[in-house]
């Protein structure tokens, strides 16, 4: 794999090693080693089929690794907590938007009706939403879906966000909008966000570094920040697809800027 640095990351919160991800005798991706700073955020990219959200999926504990392992370490030593934004959002649609992130805080905690109710209009209010409180996800914008799915992944407190697909569906407003937000939770709350996405634009305005699968040799291709892979990576198959399009690193990094 080729790597913009390799220097060793201090303290990670995720380290991934020796990972095999394989269903019976097919393997998705293998060989798989990487550390995770705390407080940035990492993507994880490449073409259709490579593997990314099983990746995800992985990291969160949905699957099981066929070899190697993943740990995530929490500030106090312990296993660190996370929540998680899926693709479609999930949210319950015959509950309104605070009674889902009240629901999820029931899973952790015994709080009163009043304290869960004031918890879920804050983790509302972190992305725009109070106002919003009670309305169904029906009533609502396919953007404002995925805040409202966004604030309940917040719900209880993650050192460690993983978004899956977070800007699928969107328009370039409310992609940038998400954007936006997403560096805006990173510095107010000291998480790490974990990525996955193939929009351009999103990867260049907000992450720190990226992992590229392969599809072909089922294998990471390259890990480093976007511009290192778009400019200087030495696999032309990287850098053809982080110059995708009519403008290629230029025009994305423009747009996102």
């Amino acid at each position: 794999m080729h790597s913009e640095s390799d220097a060793a990351v201090d303290d990670p919160i995720v380290r991934v090693s020796a990972l095999t991800m394989a269903y019976g005798d097919h393997v998705v991706q293998r060989d798989i080693d990487c550390a995770i700073p705390r407080e940035s955020i990492f993507a994880i990219i490449g073409g259709s089929g490579c593997g990314k959200s099983t990746l995800l999926r992985h990291m969160i504990g949905l699957e099981a690794p066929a070899a190697g392992r993943i740990v995530h370490v929490g500030r106090d030593g312990g296993t660190a907590r996370f929540g998680v934004m899926f693709q479609n959002g999930a949210l319950w649609s015959s509950m309104t938007l605070a009674q889902n992130i009240e629901t999820a805080l029931a899973f952790e905690h015994e709080v009163s009706p009043r304290v869960a109710r004031e918890l879920a209009l804050y983790k509302l209010s972190l992305v725009g939403l109070a106002p919003y409180a009670d309305f169904m996800p029906a009533a609502i914008s396919g953007g404002m879906r995925k805040r409202a799915a966004l604030a309940r992944a917040l719900a209880l407190d993650p050192e460690l966000i993983f978004l899956d697909e977070p800007s699928a569906g969107l328009d370039p407003l409310s992609s940038r909008s998400l954007d936006n937000l997403i560096l805006q939770l990173r510095a107010t709350l000291h998480a790490t966000i974990i990525i996955v996405t193939h929009e351009l634009q999103s990867i260049f305005a907000t992450v720190d570094t990226a992992l590229f699968l392969d599809a072909r040799s089922k294998t990471p291709a390259a890990l480093g920040s976007p511009r290192w892979l778009a400019r200087h990576c030495p696999d032309a198959h990287v850098r053809g697809f982080m110059n995708r399009g009519a403008d290629g690193v230029d025009g994305a990094a423009e747009a996102a800027s």
